[in-house]
């Protein structure tokens, strides 16, 4: 499993990331504190707190492509 930290900062934001993970067929997670929800799904997006950093975890082997695609809303834990 790999994983990296976001900050969406804008509802743009939130639709490009969302735009991008549905490109891929694999599973992909955003977590905050104890809520998970699935990165395809705007409205699971939007019931996170954003103003914290959201974990992505992704168990898929070939996500490096994703995770260059996503490298703009990464930051610190």
């Amino acid at each position: 499993m790999k994983s990296t930290y976001i900050l969406l900062k804008t509802i743009n934001d939130v639709k490009d990331f969302v735009n991008i993970a549905s490109k891929y067929d694999f599973e992909i997670d955003l977590s905050s504190g104890r809520y998970v929800v699935d990165a395809k799904s705007i409205m699971g997006i939007f019931s996170l707190d954003l103003s914290k950093p959201i974990k992505v975890e992704v168990a898929a082997e070939n996500a490096d492509k994703l995770f260059k695609d996503i490298e703009r809303f990464e930051t610190k834990e």
